[in-house]
């Protein structure tokens, strides 16, 4: 499955790591209405910028 940037993400839950170490369920429908944004990653030690990965949390709610 692709998604397009601006299209609707489909209904999905996943446990999640928190900032606090807690790992909870996120459920997508939870955020119903709000801007969010979605970041994947290929795989644990793929070659990705960690600091574009890291940026990411300076705008965490």
């Amino acid at each position: 499955m692709s998604i397009r940037v601006g299209s609707s993400l489909p209904e999905f839950q996943a446990d999640a790591y928190y900032p606090n170490g807690e790992i909870k369920p996120l459920k997508f429908a939870d955020y119903k209405g709000k801007w969010t944004v979605v970041f994947f990653y290929p795989l644990d030690f793929t070659f990705v910028c960690p600091t574009e990965i890291r940026g990411y949390s300076e705008y965490a709610a």
